[in-house]
């Protein structure tokens, strides 16, 4: 008698556990050099993006570990005159948001995460944004995004309004030909890298 074989969804869930154990290991191989210096090249090239130089509002988030990091980029938006909004975690983990007002405006949280210390704008405040930069582990060509497997990304990428841009921050070799996907998975319309920003 022959086994029966996973249903689509579950082969999916299982690559991916697979494909984020490798992500994270190469990730955490990373010298120090190579991430700061892959946080000034993905500033820059996202400050000189159209989309961005025309957004009021940018939803972003405080980078943790060796993800490409963000706090140049924070504080070069806010000193463009951007509203930045990061995201707070919530117990069911999806994302409320509050306003950056800065480094020293950010308090630790739970997971080793920095999140802003002031009001809190509520779940659908990240609809309010013109560009939207969220974390990720890879994306595909096609701009299927892969997270750490909270879903607390594709639940706020749900809110964001059709035509707004998204965008995941990754290293150059985090783009890959395919990742594995799950129905409520949410893709991305572009990746910031070190080599530049794709559209998908």
């Amino acid at each position: 008698m022959s086994e029966r074989q996973p249903s689509p969804a579950t082969q999916a869930a299982i690559a991916k556990v697979a494909l984020r154990d490798q992500l994270l290991t190469a990730r955490r191989r990373r010298a120090l050099a190579e991430i700061g210096d892959a946080a000034r090249k993905i500033a820059e090239h996202l400050l000189a993006d159209a989309d961005v130089r025309r957004a009021a509002t940018v939803a972003a988030y405080v980078s943790v570990g060796s993800e490409p990091g963000t706090s140049v980029l924070l504080d070069r938006l806010r000193e463009a005159g951007k509203r930045v909004l990061l995201p707070v975690l919530l117990p069911d983990n999806d994302l409320d948001w509050a306003a950056y007002e800065g480094a020293a405006d950010l308090v630790s949280a739970g997971r080793g995460l920095l999140e802003p210390a002031g009001p809190s704008l509520g779940v659908e405040a990240v609809a309010t944004a013109d560009v939207v930069l969220v974390p990720g582990l890879a994306v595909s060509r096609t701009g299927l995004r892969m997270g750490r497997g909270g879903g607390s990304y594709d639940r706020a990428l749900g809110r964001v309004p059709v035509g707004t841009t998204t965008c995941v921050l990754l290293y150059a070799d985090e783009v890959l030909d395919h990742v594995p996907a799950e129905p409520h998975d949410r893709p991305v319309t572009a990746a910031a890298t070190p080599d530049g920003i794709l559209r998908f």
